[in-house]
């Protein structure tokens, strides 16, 4: 799993910090995760479900929310609607630089702030929650004691987890804005429930009535013994593959292989991953292509005029090899380098492709020239040299 820094301006302005976590290929598709009231981005759920899910090919983006970890803003002043409005424009940055998310989890109040915010976000096509309240006011369940003191003075000091937060009013008066039974009902998104019977912070009984209020399709898994943080790394991990085995089915997309295609066909499709980045099915391959990291792509593959110079390449390469072996001649090994150059301003001067073969082998001067002339019988060479017809069309599909 590689982490990049991702921070990016909350609504009101702060600077919120993320981590965007990507598998070692390109991924298949994004997801955001929300962390759990009080924690941050680092939280042991938080870590171990971006890496399973980035085991599976997805890149997963956690961030802290405004007041928290080293984000910005004042955790007095944060309410369960700023927590809202910092996931939607988590998920705005992520789409603004081609990785719109597709998958929204959220573990605690986290996981009440993505039913919260998915009506926003269009690329969400599936959400799934952790531990997660019913209603958004049981939170103030946690507390305790402090909360006479909080409703009358309008500030206290409380204790949440062993740490001390200043909290103001204003967050419980906020609670009161949230019909989450409403939002849960209208989601119209695949919906997964994941909850401990054992936890002792959020009962298991949100997990029903989250379940109840949802519409199909939705699922519902027990995590068994599993404490509300999911302290224990197994558990943890057990929730993470959950997801992501789950999640496979509502982000599949026509980027997924689905068989051969003929051999004069080529599809090349954008992934979602970065500005540029495409994959490029064959009859019996698939790979991507990209531009360089400075123009604004993730330099993942190939640039368009590179694959046409490996066209050239490969097509030289394997003529020659298909010439030695129809003459018996002792060619051991074949390599051919291409460059491309333009020249530029002057859009009327043809491309420039220089193609230096090595042959090695016991080959004499006549085999060598040889065969650095039937270099150009290759047929992509004469595809390039002769010129080519383009016919374009508007198409359904592949």
């Amino acid at each position: 799993m590689a982490t990049e820094r991702f921070d990016f301006r909350s609504a009101d302005g702060h600077r919120l910090s993320g981590r965007l976590d990507l598998p070692a290929t390109a991924p298949r598709a994004f997801a955001l995760f929300a962390h759990c009231f009080t924690c941050t981005k680092q939280s042991i759920a938080a870590v171990r479900i971006a890496r399973a899910l980035t085991q599976r090919g997805i890149g997963v983006l956690r961030f802290d929310f405004t007041g928290l970890g080293e984000s910005e803003g004042d955790f007095a002043d944060s309410t369960f609607s700023g927590n809202v409005r910092d996931l939607v424009a988590a998920a705005g940055e992520m789409t603004a630089k081609g990785m719109a998310p597709r998958l929204l989890i959220g573990h605690s109040l986290g996981g009440a702030a993505v039913l919260a915010g998915a009506a926003d976000i269009d690329s969400v096509a599936a959400v799934a929650v952790i531990g997660a309240p019913f209603d958004v006011k049981h939170v103030t369940l946690q507390f305790g004691d402090h909360l006479p003191d909080l409703l009358e003075k309008g500030e206290a000091e409380v204790d949440l987890g062993g740490r001390p937060f200043n909290m103001r009013r204003a967050f419980i008066d906020d609670l009161e804005r949230h019909d989450q039974k409403s939002r849960i009902a209208n989601l119209k998104r695949a919906l997964l429930v994941l909850h401990s019977p054992a936890d002792q912070t959020v009962g298991a009984d949100n997990a029903g009535a989250i379940f109840q209020a949802a519409r199909h399709p939705k699922s519902f898994v027990s995590l068994d013994n599993a404490d509300h943080l999911l302290t224990r790394p197994s558990d943890a991990s057990y929730a993470a593959d959950v997801i992501a085995a789950w999640a496979s089915r509502y982000l599949a997309s026509d980027l997924d292989w689905a068989g051969e295609l003929s051999e004069n066909r080529v599809v090349v499709e954008e992934t979602g991953g970065g500005r540029y980045q495409v994959a490029v099915k064959t009859g019996h391959a698939q790979f991507l292509a990209d531009e360089p990291r400075e123009v604004g792509g993730l330099g993942s593959g190939p640039t368009p005029h590179q694959l046409l110079a490996a066209g050239l390449g490969a097509c030289t390469t394997m003529t020659l090899r298909m010439y030695a072996e129809r003459k018996g001649w002792p060619v051991a090994h074949i390599r051919t380098v291409v460059e491309h150059a333009r020249e530029a301003g002057d859009m009327a001067q043809p491309d420039l492709f220089t193609r230096a073969v090595t042959l090695t082998g016991d080959l004499d001067a006549e085999q060598r020239a040889r065969l650095i002339e039937i270099a150009g019988k290759c047929p992509v060479h004469k595809t390039l040299t002769a010129g080519a017809r383009i016919a374009t069309v508007a198409a359904e599909g592949v």
